[in-house]
Order: C-alpha cells, then sequence, then structure tokens
C-alpha cells in the first residue's frame, strides 16, 4: 500500500452531516460534511486518549466531537474545544489531527492521503465524458475479500475474458481461433500505463444489450491505470455502442478492498427520466454479474499478495500490462511511499501504537501527537547506507 495518491472515500450522497468511519490502507478516518456542505476526511483517533471520532457527532459550529470528552475538531484537524477546561479556554498548540484535502468529483469524495504539497501531488484518474452530452454515468461499489493488487492486474488481464466472462469470450472452446493479439498501447501517463486490443466476441443474450450487440464478431477492449489503484477499462461492443468504466479501488486492508465503479455509456439513453432509471439498475446489475465472475477466480489465487520475485510466475506476452503496472509500483516504491506493513502489523499486534497516514500539514507544522506510519526505505537508499 501507498501514501501520496487520491483515495475514494465514499459516493458523495453517502456522506451527510453524521460523522461515518472510513478504513483504508489498514488505518481509520472519519468523514463527515460541515454547516457549509464542505466534506472533510479527518485521522479518526482523538489525540486526547484515543476515542474514535467516528463515533461521535457533528456540531453546529462545522466540527466533530469526539465522543469520550467532548474535544471537537474542525475541518482542518484542530482542536476548537476543549469542555473541561471550560469556555474560551487556550487550546495547546499540539491538540491536533491530520486532516486531508478532499475532492468531490465524479459522483465521489476523494481524500489525498499523503504529505505531498498540492503542485506535486499525483491527479485523480480523469474521466472526459463525466457530465457531457451523449453520455450517462451511473456509480457503485463493492467489497471483495482480497488484495487490491490482485484486483488491479485482473483487469490489466486480457486473456482472462476468454475463460472468466462468457459475455467476452467462448469460454476456450474454439481453441484454433483463439489467440490474444498485439496490445496496443493506450493513454500511457506518467503513472500509469494502458492498451487496447480487439477480439472475437460472441453476441450478448440479455434483451438490453442485445440492442448493441446482436451477433458475434470483433469487439475493442483495454485497461489501465492510474497510480497504485485507479484502473480504467473500454469495452466498445460495437464502433457505435461503448461502455467506458473507471474504478477507484480503496485497499481497506491487505486481503480486503472497496472497489468503486463510476460506468460510462453513450447506449441506453432515454430522454424519459423513468426509462434511464431502469436502465440505470440494468447496466449496474450486469456489472456486478461480470463482477461476480472475477471475484470466484480471484478469491482463491495463491499466493493470496504478489509475489516478490518474478521468477515465481511464469508470465507470457499478453502479461504486459500486469509487468507495466509491478514496474511504476517499483517507482512509488523508489519514491518511498510505500507503507512498511510489517511495521504496523507489528505495532497493530503489540497494541500500543497507533499511526497517522501524514498530511501535508505536516511539512509546516511539528510536534504531532502521533507517529506517522513507517515506510519501506528505499531500495537505493539501503543500498547506499550498507556501502
Amino acid at each position: 500500500m501507498y501514501v501520496n495518491f487520491w483515495y475514494p472515500v465514499c459516493i458523495s450522497t453517502d456522506l451527510t452531516d453524521k460523522p461515518i468511519h472510513i478504513s483504508m490502507l489498514k488505518h481509520d478516518f472519519v468523514a463527515f460534511r460541515d454547516k457549509n456542505g464542505k466534506a472533510a476526511v479527518l485521522s479518526d483517533t482523538c489525540i486526547h486518549r484515543g476515542g474514535a471520532l467516528s463515533g461521535g457527532k457533528c456540531k453546529e459550529d462545522g466540527t466533530v466531537q469526539c465522543p469520550y470528552h467532548g474535544w471537537r475538531f474542525n475541518t482542518e484537524g484542530v482542536v476548537t474545544r476543549i469542555p473541561s477546561l471550560g469556555i474560551n479556554a487556550k487550546i495547546p498548540p499540539r491538540a491536533r489531527v491530520d486532516s486531508y484535502p478532499v475532492q468531490e468529483k465524479y459522483g465521489l469524495v476523494f481524500a489525498f492521503l499523503g504529505d505531498l504539497p498540492e503542485a506535486e501531488r499525483p491527479p485523480i484518474m480523469p474521466i472526459d465524458e463525466y457530465g457531457t452530452d451523449g453520455w450517462r454515468a451511473t456509480v457503485m461499489s463493492f467489497d471483495v475479500d482480497y488484495n487490491y493488487e490482485r484486483s488491479i492486474e485482473n483487469g490489466m488481464d486480457p486473456a482472462h475474458n476468454e475463460y472468466v466472462h462468457p459475455t467476452h469470450g467462448y469460454s476456450g472452446e474454439r481453441e484454433s481461433e483463439y489467440k490474444v493479439h498485439e496490445l496496443e498501447p493506450s493513454q500511457v501517463n506518467p503513472w500509469g500505463w494502458g492498451f487496447m486490443h480487439t477480439f472475437d466476441a460472441p453476441p450478448l443474450r440479455h434483451w438490453l444489450f442485445r440492442r448493441a450487440r446482436k451477433v458475434h464478431g470483433k469487439l475493442q477492449a483495454g485497461s489501465g491505470t492510474y497510480g497504485p489503484n485507479h484502473m480504467w477499462t473500454w469495452i466498445h461492443l460495437s464502433e457505435k455502442f461503448w461502455m467506458h468504466q473507471y474504478m477507484f479501488e480503496a485497499p481497506i486492508e491487505e486481503n480486503k478492498t472497496r472497489v468503486f465503479l463510476v460506468n460510462m455509456r453513450n447506449i441506453f439513453i432515454s430522454k424519459y427520466d423513468w426509462l434511464n432509471r431502469i436502465y440505470d439498475k440494468t447496466v449496474n446489475k450486469r456489472n456486478m454479474m461480470v463482477a461476480g465472475q472475477d471475484i470466484v477466480v480471484v478469491n482463491r489465487l495463491r499466493p493470496v499478495l504478489t509475489p516478490n520475485s518474478r521468477t515465481k510466475e511464469l508470465l507470457m506476452p499478453h502479461d504486459k500490462g500486469v509487468l507495466h503496472y509491478r514496474d511504476k509500483l517499483d517507482e512509488f516504491e523508489g519514491r518511498g511511499w510505500k507503507i512498511d506493513m510489517d511495521g504496523v502489523n507489528a505495532a497493530r499486534a503489540k497494541g500500543d501504537v497507533v499511526y497517522a497516514i501524514p498530511s501535508p500539514a505536516r511539512r509546516q507544522d511539528k510536534g504531532w501527537v502521533l507517529d506517522p506510519v513507517p515506510l519501506v526505505t528505499p531500495k537505493q537508499q539501503m543500498a547506499q547506507a550498507a556501502e
């Protein structure tokens, strides 16, 4: 898992003036809206006696109140009131928790979990179609019981479609005709790599989707990444009818991930809102059906985490996307952004230390109560230290 990237917190409509608990990167966060509707995301550990802010309530002054002793924290993470000291008491300068930059885009709330200044932050994966004429969006989320890297790599693997998804391939029954053709680079960016490729696919059976694809033939599809946890998948059912999917994944812990899916389509769009809502439900139901096919397989992958050595898998040319993704993860580790999960787990097992994902404010302010999460020392620095 990595700091210094944008992570999806929740669907925007699910966030109100009642604080909610969010688990990401094996850390706890609280999300809420202030009196003006502005979304905020803070570290969920009160620095007084360790209360969970998400168990408290939002106050009329736009703060979130700890349920243990009533300390109030504003959207910047700064304590504005300590009831036991009385009204208008001086607040100690260390009375603050980490507050993270927030953006609301594509119907989701995102938090930047890291300490990079704004100009240096990797971007949220763009959805250029969002809000434009001729496209309609649906937003949904679901949890899977496996590591997010395994989830992303599954999406970057074009060969599995033939055997895992009956709507995408022939389940290996046309062996003499099946082959993964050359992957064409697409949407390559500083934070990831993507591809498109063309393959044979059967007609679609569902009455609605048959309007887009009635016969077997060529289908074009592909995927790509932005950072460690954002992935796009484009499915061109025909020359005119497209579905563009954007996955924003939130690693909860090593073996649990929350996936947020923004599905864009230029098909099944009506002038009637009631009919669009029916189409939305049908599209979301189909997306969950396809995701369920992946879940059955990926749940049983062994090892459950990506092997440390690439020699422990026999990779093929069609695995180019997976290799590009792993190369990027190595690059992020080289920047010093990889969380030391062994250190986090050791602290959890001992039970007397709570870490915080460092926020940008730590670059200017000193004297924080909670220690920053331990990070893996980049291999290059380790080699230099050894010399």
